[in-house]
């Protein structure tokens, strides 16, 4: 159950996330509600809540565990590439958005894979 929860918040988040890169391009005065704005702390603080249980409740720190540093470096990257491409313009917040996207793609490899690129 918690595993369905927390790819429901993996899922959420990266929508949260495209849809606010869309609204800064398209419509940026939405970026101002409230909601919009809070909204996706709420989701990755879940998010992040539910891949904590799952590591405990797993006892995947009994095993390796190089991939889940693994992932924790690249969600690192992923929400400070995140931030850049919200904050800069031009050129410069696809270039950020592209990487951010990578970084998502390598910690959902390195989710399904359990396979660390440490």
């Amino acid at each position: 159950m918690i595993k369905l929860i927390h790819l429901i918040f993996i899922f959420s988040s990266f929508i949260s996330f495209n849809g606010r890169i869309a609204l800064s391009v398209f419509k940026p005065v939405l970026l101002q509600n409230k909601l919009i704005k809070i909204a996706p702390h709420v989701i990755d603080t879940l998010l992040l809540l539910s891949g904590f249980t799952l590591v405990f409740q797993g006892n995947w720190l009994d095993g390796e565990y190089g991939w889940i540093i693994s992932k924790f470096i690249l969600l690192l990257g992923y929400v400070g590439l995140g931030v850049l491409a919200m904050r800069l313009k031009g050129v410069n917040r696809w270039v950020a958005f592209v990487a951010a996207i990578i970084c998502f793609i390598a910690i959902f490899i390195t989710a399904i894979t359990k396979n660390g690129f440490i």
